[in-house]
């Protein structure tokens, strides 16, 4: 079958897209993976893992080894791939991608950002890792979406360990939203981690605000740039 050319505004299901996960997890690959599958009738998605660098991405440090695993991963890309996403919520490597790369390239803060800024929604982003908060921050103001960003709420305890505890993850999780709608007055919620994407799925149900799922979103930004 003939794939159609990147930005041609037309896909089959056999379009290809990669899913670029910049930690070295397997399992989470895998995981991102199986939602961005279920998350499109239009695209083939094809995972791949970080081949150096941190299971799970908890600092500045370590967000600036992924982007240079992204872009190790970047250059032996197949050609006929038509798009890429970039599935770690500090988007690491994703503007020297774009430059390398001739097909649209995603980043999920940037999609799930971009999400809540298109509905004028306020929304909190509601994440693991403390010390990527100031990234985060910066990714919004980067997307033009900080005036609409009213908290960057935390869980409590260690983030690898709440990280093996899926029930206890959750929970914090919950915590958080609560907070981020409570006090801070979100009209939406940021699950903020590609790690962190099956919860977010968990999450979503039930809640008062609408929940703006970090994988998701990256899908159907490529759709719409496709």
């Amino acid at each position: 079958m003939t794939e159609p050319a990147p930005g041609s505004g037309s896909w089959t299901a056999a379009t290809r897209v990669a899913l670029i996960n910049p930690n070295t997890s397997t399992d989470t690959t895998e995981a991102m993976r199986v939602i961005a599958q279920d998350s499109t009738r239009n695209f083939r998605i094809e995972a791949h893992t970080a081949p150096f660098g941190a299971a799970l991405i908890q600092d500045e440090e370590k967000l600036i080894t992924a982007g240079h695993a992204v872009e190790e991963i970047a250059t032996r890309l197949d050609p006929l791939v038509a798009g890429v996403v970039v599935a770690a919520f500090g988007d690491p490597g994703l503007e020297r991608i774009r430059r390398l790369l001739p097909v649209p390239v995603v980043g999920i803060a940037e999609a799930s950002m971009c999400a809540a800024m298109v509905e004028g929604w306020r929304y909190s982003v509601v994440t693991t890792t403390p010390r990527l908060a100031g990234a985060i921050r910066r990714r919004a103001r980067i997307y033009g979406a900080a005036d609409q960003l009213v908290s960057v709420r935390l869980t409590s305890g260690d983030p690898v360990r709440l990280m093996s505890r899926p029930d206890d993850l959750l929970a914090e999780l919950a915590k958080a939203i609560d907070l981020a709608i409570g006090q801070d007055g979100a009209e939406a919620i940021v699950v903020g981690g590609g790690p962190l994407a099956t919860a977010a799925r968990v999450l979503a149900t039930g809640l008062p605000v609408p929940m703006i799922e970090p994988i998701p979103a990256a899908i159907a930004r490529l759709e719409e740039l496709l």
